[in-house]
């Protein structure tokens, strides 16, 4: 039997502190959740790397669980009391900001990668990757046609040993456009990768995005199956 590439955490690979979301009141991984950041004017802006200066409050729940908390006024209580003070300036489109920067801190994770070496486009280099088994993680355009997924997902189990197990590629929550100009590379429909640090990093990323825009993973084991 093919011995299979390392498997893909599905989580960063350092260990991170708990948090606390203020919303739900349930402590998770720094890493799961989204950081909101207080300016000096009061006014409170998403904080997706986790970089800003000064005091934070930290959210786990959905877009529409928190646009649901902000309309009925519990998002201002629980910043409130997080930050100490009720001087708070809340943008009506929070959740356009948040959810715009989660897609953008994704992107440039996989443009990271990209010129690090570790990112493939192209159906042609992803499929003899995948056959060589050499392949860690598969994603897919929103827009990809179903056959070239398809194609390219039969490539994968075969090179991993796995035929006839449900193993498929991750549809991403943004079309080939959107890929191709973050990679800047044209027409890229499919993404892979080759290398398990990598693959976790990007997992990292998405989980969050996808979690907070309440995007389905068509293969929910991806990052527990990939090789």
């Amino acid at each position: 039997m093919r011995k299979l590439p390392n498997e893909t955490p599905s989580k960063p690979l350092d260990r991170v502190p708990d948090r606390k979301c203020i919303l739900t009141g349930e402590s998770h991984p720094q890493s799961e959740l989204v950081r909101l950041a207080m300016g000096p004017d009061g006014q409170i802006a998403p904080d997706v790397r986790a970089k800003a200066e000064g005091r934070g409050a930290w959210i786990g729940v959905d877009r529409t669980t928190l646009e649901a908390a902000q309309a009925k006024g519990q998002l201002k209580g629980a910043l409130a009391r997080a930050f100490k003070s009720g001087q708070l300036i809340i943008p009506d489109d929070l959740a356009d900001r948040l959810e715009a920067g989660l897609q953008r801190a994704t992107l440039d994770r996989l443009g990271l990668e990209a010129r690090g070496g570790t990112l493939l486009t192209g159906s042609e280099k992803i499929e003899t990757a995948a056959r060589q088994g050499d392949l860690v993680m598969l994603m897919h355009a929103s827009d990809a046609g179903r056959d070239g997924s398809a194609k390219l997902d039969q490539a994968w189990r075969v090179g991993s040993d796995r035929e006839g197990q449900d193993v498929r590629g991750q549809i991403l929550p943004v079309d080939r456009q959107g890929l191709s100009v973050a990679l800047g590379r044209q027409n890229v429909v499919h993404i892979g990768i080759t290398n398990a640090r990598a693959a976790g990093r990007i997992s990292h990323m998405l989980e969050r995005w996808r979690r907070f825009i309440g995007h389905d993973i068509v293969d929910d084991d991806a990052e527990k199956k990939v090789a």
